[in-house]
This record gives structure tokens, sequence and C-alpha cells, in this order.
């Protein structure tokens, strides 16, 4: 289980409260008005910036000051984070070691990993040789060769059209069903939320509330909520 105890983050001068657990293999999706500090919270639970109260725990496990590489957490950003000089296959193969000396093991994860997300042979293409759509992939294939249990996502489709950011929060439930992992999506979109999320945690006024049914809190949203979707 995940979860923030009595926690204040800092963004700058802003701040967010949170006191919320997640459960384990959950799929929770992190909506609110903009600027109201939802990619604050996950990277607060990444490790990127600090809780300046309260503790972060993953089963049992005291998370707060651990550095982001020690956690059990694989974030995909909005632009992706793929580099342009390198392969597809050497952007994934990051995912395992920062200086890409891989096994040969390992080399075939990465090629698991690119035939899973539907890019089987193009490991050696750049990411310029590919579409939108195709990128995202290749970023979801470096988060699926980590294995770690909580994926976090800062609307990393929002630059796709709709057909394909629906493909790929598709292929995002699929593939964290099969390993289990524990997912906060960070969303403008109430319809992304109805698509994969379980639950939501609604960020608005200052504080990240606790879960609740997601078909439950978009049909009947509280006023924070509702000013906001209009």
């Amino acid at each position: 289980m995940l979860r923030l105890e009595n926690c204040r983050i800092m963004n700058g001068d802003y701040a967010v409260e949170a006191d919320l657990e997640i459960s384990p293999g959950a799929c929770a999706a992190v909506i609110g008005p903009s600027g109201a500090g939802k990619s604050t919270l996950v990277e607060a639970i990444a490790g990127f910036l600090p809780v300046t109260r309260g503790r972060i725990f993953w089963n049992g496990s005291d998370l707060t000051n651990s550095p982001p590489g020690k956690r059990p957490v694989a974030m995909l950003f909005q632009d992706g984070n793929l580099f342009p000089h390198l392969t597809v296959a050497q952007n994934v193969g990051l995912g395992l070691h920062a200086n890409l000396r891989l096994s040969q093991s390992e080399r075939s994860q990465v090629e698991a990993a690119l035939e899973r997300v539907g890019l089987s042979g193009m490991g050696g293409r750049k990411p310029a040789a590919l579409s939108g759509g195709q990128q995202s992939r290749v970023a979801l294939a470096r988060v699926l060769v980590q294995g770690r249990q909580i994926l976090l996502l800062d609307e990393p489709f929002a630059a796709l059209g709709p057909a394909l950011k629906a493909g790929m929060l598709d292929l995002v439930a699929e593939l964290t069903r099969e390993s289990g992992a524990t997912v906060l999506m960070v969303s403008h979109d109430p319809d992304d939320a109805r698509r994969i999320a379980d639950q939501v945690v609604l960020v608005a006024d200052g504080k990240a509330h606790p879960p609740e049914p997601a078909a439950e809190l978009l049909d009947n949203p509280p006023p924070a909520l509702k000013a906001y979707l209009g």
C-alpha cells in the first residue's frame, strides 16, 4: 500500500497537503484545476520534491528520505524524455543501466519490452524517425524494463490525438494489470480517468483528497471539481 501520512509538499511558494492511501494494484487518476498541485504530488512520491512534514510509505517501508533511484517508482513525463542521439533500444536500455553496459539477458529484456509495446524490429531507429505515438511507446517500454511496483504518469500522452491517447491508456492498463503495479495518473481529462482508473484523487485548494471510486466522484463531483469540469 502507498501511504502519504500527514504530508506537506512544497513546490516553490506553493504547498500541497496529503493524507491518503492507495491500495496495491489500484489505478488512481489525479485530477483537479490547473496549478492545484497534481504534478507536485506525484513528484514528491517519486522523490523529486521533498516533503517538509509527514512521511511516505510503501508496503510499510519509509520512502520519505530515499533518493528517486532507490524508490520502487517509475515515472513517465509529459515529454517522454527520449534522447535523440540514442537509438530506440538504447533509450529503453537506460531503464536498466545509465551507462548502457547491458548483458545479453538485459538486451533480451529490452527486445521483449519493445515487442510488448508493439515496436518489435525498431530498436535500431532514432526517435526522430518515429511517430509521436511510437515515441510514447518507447518511453513506456523503458518504464516496463524497470519492473517497478509504482508507476506515475504525468500526462505523458497529452500531446497525442484522441485515438492514439486512448490506445496508449489501454496499453498502460493492460501492462499494469499484468505486472500488478500501482498507478497514479495525472490528467486534466475526466474521460481518461473513466477509461482506466478505478479511483480518483482530487487535488484542489492546496489538498490532495483521499481517493474515491472514479465513477461515483465523476458522476457526483464536489464543488471544487464541478467548478473545474464546468
